[in-house]
């Protein structure tokens, strides 16, 4: 038997005081098994680590919050070419539900991409999920799966000792939705003009 949740679409306005705090809580032990570093920017309420999302997609149950993606338009540059596109990103399941799996959320996310009329949606994720996001691709066509692009993202916050900018070697996941994939641009280099949702 499939495990029943109900998806809610939230603008980022919309969120109460509460609802930062479940969320925090839920990127807290959904990011921290996967190391502490990646649990730390959720402390307290703030539910976002870097850029602050534009919309949520959540999926909640009788325990709470259970799955979680961003959404965040914005112009990101691949090589020299501008491109307006749907960032996605914090994306997370509770752990006890790791079955659940991307491909619902994407599902849902579908319509409203298509109706923020964006031509594509972009993402990056870390290579040890490399077998799971080409098993979706396979599965949920013309998602592409792209290795050996660098992205650029600016840190969340201005660092003395750090540089303001870093460079990721992550896969980058690029979904069409008004535009076809074969109009993405090519290139070596996407710079995100600002932190990474």
């Amino acid at each position: 038997m499939r495990h029943q949740v109900q998806w809610k679409l939230c603008w980022e306005n919309e969120l109460q005081l509460s609802d930062h705090v479940k969320l925090a809580e839920f990127f807290r032990d959904t990011y921290g098994p996967t190391g502490a570093s990646n649990a730390e920017p959720f402390e307290g309420s703030r539910s976002w680590a870097g850029a602050r999302p534009e919309l949520r997609v959540i999926a909640y149950d009788s325990s709470g919050v259970a799955a979680h993606m961003g959404i965040l338009r914005r112009f990101i540059k691949v090589d020299a070419v501008d491109l307006l596109v749907a960032e996605l990103g914090l994306y997370g399941v509770r752990p006890d539900l790791e079955g659940l799996g991307i491909a619902h959320s994407i599902h849902v996310m579908l319509p409203i991409l298509q109706e923020l009329g964006v031509p594509f949606a972009f993402g990056t994720v870390r290579d040890a999920l490399r077998n799971h996001v080409e098993r979706f691709g396979r599965r949920y066509s013309p998602m592409a799966v792209l290795s050996g692009i660098r992205v650029r993202s600016t840190r969340p916050e201005a660092r003395l000792d750090l540089p303001p900018t870093r460079i990721d070697d992550a896969l980058t996941i690029v979904l069409p939705v008004g535009r076809p994939i074969s109009e993405w641009p090519t290139g070596t280099m996407i710079d995100r003009n600002g932190p990474e949702l």
